[in-house]
This record gives C-alpha cells, sequence and structure tokens, in this order.
C-alpha cells in the first residue's frame, strides 16, 4: 500500500460528502471527488415538488480549493449518478490517475423532481428514475471499484443509507414525511453492503452501511420542509456527524465489529467521542 491511501467520495461538491472529503483530506488521505457541478454559482437541484431548479451553493472547484488549503491532493470528477457512462468514467479517471481507490463513500444521490410526490400524484416513470441513480447505477460504481481493490488486496466502501428506508414516515410528504420513491430507492441501496460482504470480505474488502442520521443540508434546506420533519421529534445531526464517523470506520481497528449493521451516527459519534 502506498504511504498515502486514496479515498473516492461521490456528491462532494456541498454537504456530507464535502464534510467527508475535507475530514479524509485531514486525516492524510489523497482524496478524489464527485459532483454535477464544476463551478460556483452553477449549482442548481429540482424542487421537492414542482417548480424552478433552486440554486444551491457548492462545485467541484470550491472543494478542490479548501482540500489544497488544508495542504491535501484533490481530484476533482464530474459524475452524474443518472448517466451511466459518467459513472463508471469516474472509477476509471481515479484508478488511471492515482491507481488505486483504498476507500470508496457512496454518499451522492439522485436529484429528482417529484421524488417525493404524495403516493397518488407519483409518476411511476421518476420513481423508476430514482430507483435508477439511487441504486442501479451505484451497483455499476461498485462493478468498476472492487476488482480493482482486489487486485491491491483489499479497501474499504461506505455508504450512505436512509433512516427512511426502514422507518415509515410519521405523516404525508410536505407534512413531516418523505416519498416512497426516494425512500424505496433508498432501501435498494441498503442492500448492496450486505451482499458486498457475502462475496468479498474474505478477500479484503468491507462495506459499511452508515445512517447519517438527519442532517439539513444545504439542498435540504434550500427545498424546504426541514423544519416540519424536525416538529416530526427528528433531531437534526450536524455534517461533520458522518464525516467523523466515517473517517472512524475507514481508520479503526475496532470499525469491523460494526459489519452487517446499519450504523446509527449518532451513537458512533457519542460512543467514540469524535466530536
Amino acid at each position: 500500500m502506498p504511504s498515502t491511501p486514496v479515498a473516492l467520495v461521490t456528491g462532494a461538491s456541498r454537504g456530507i460528502g464535502r464534510r467527508t472529503a475535507l475530514a479524509l483530506a485531514g486525516a492524510g488521505y489523497d482524496v478524489a471527488f464527485t459532483a454535477r457541478t464544476v463551478e460556483e454559482g452553477d449549482g442548481r437541484i429540482p424542487a421537492r415538488q414542482e417548480g424552478d431548479a433552486i440554486a444551491v451553493p457548492g462545485s467541484l472547484s470550491t472543494t478542490r480549493a479548501e482540500i489544497e488549503a488544508l495542504g491535501g491532493r484533490a481530484l476533482p470528477v464530474r459524475m452524474d449518478l443518472l448517466d451511466l457512462a459518467s459513472v463508471r468514467s469516474a472509477a476509471d479517471t481515479v484508478h488511471r490517475e492515482w491507481g488505486r481507490i483504498d476507500l470508496l463513500v457512496n454518499n451522492a444521490v439522485a436529484h429528482i423532481a417529484g421524488n417525493h410526490a404524495r403516493f397518488l400524484d407519483l409518476d411511476p416513470e421518476v420513481a423508476a428514475r430514482t430507483i435508477t441513480g439511487n441504486y442501479l447505477h451505484q451497483i455499476a460504481l461498485l462493478q468498476a471499484v472492487i476488482p480493482r481493490m482486489l487486485e491491491q488486496g483489499g479497501g474499504t466502501i461506505v455508504n450512505l443509507c436512509s433512516g427512511s428506508a426502514t422507518t415509515d414516515p410519521p405523516a404525508p410528504p410536505g407534512e413531516g414525511g418523505w416519498g416512497v420513491a426516494y425512500s424505496a430507492s433508498k432501501a435498494a441501496f441498503g442492500r448492496l453492503a450486505g451482499a458486498v460482504n457475502a462475496e468479498y470480505l474474505s478477500k479484503g474488502i468491507r462495506a459499511f452501511n452508515l445512517d447519517p442520521g438527519f442532517v439539513i443540508t444545504e439542498a435540504g434546506a434550500a427545498r424546504g420542509g426541514t423544519a416540519t420533519i424536525a416538529g416530526k421529534g427528528f433531531d437534526p445531526t450536524p455534517e461533520e456527524a458522518p464525516a467523523a464517523a466515517i473517517v472512524w470506520l475507514a481508520s479503526s481497528p475496532g470499525a469491523g465489529a460494526l459489519l452487517g449493521k446499519v450504523i446509527w451516527t449518532p451513537k458512533l459519534v457519542r460512543e467514540q467521542g469524535l466530536l
């Protein structure tokens, strides 16, 4: 293994992904990272329901500058989870430029208008596209990374799962709940870590499911509705918490005891004193 390990973090222009990229750089990783937005000011996400796209901060260029300001090596890679060619190309780019991936953090989600629609308003095509981005193309990324991890003797994968996959919404979408298109896609995504461990744990690859908790990211705040969810009893978790948890999972000898479980970030951070 080289003296400096390599991490690939998806969806790192803002939110949990950006915090994770910075935390890994601070922990001594060379950090490759993906996002759709290349330059600051160009970021747009769809509204939770119908409406114009919403401007959001963050970009590959900004995250790169922040990593380099910490003294780290940064490799920005444009990737769109709804574009299969770009997903496969992202992994190829990191291997071509840096030769390996020791840690893969699957944080990115597909931003699709209407995937939090109420049940009778949900367009099945929207549900299909959400499954494609949040599940099927995540498989493709893992299929591009795992063979190289096997060649290098192992690696770690952290999948950012969601409580919405296992918890019934406490209210309809827009009133403190969430849409079934999104939660179903994350439920499918939540099965990938276990499948990877079943086949490759004995060959040195570990895959964790990390539930970040209720994190109010820039995208979530811009769309609105987070205050209503918080009002249903979901306590917000700071963005720094899942980032700290990921660094711990990648480096701690005790992390293996959490394989096969959905790791609740607030509990792990509290027990390990990570913040």
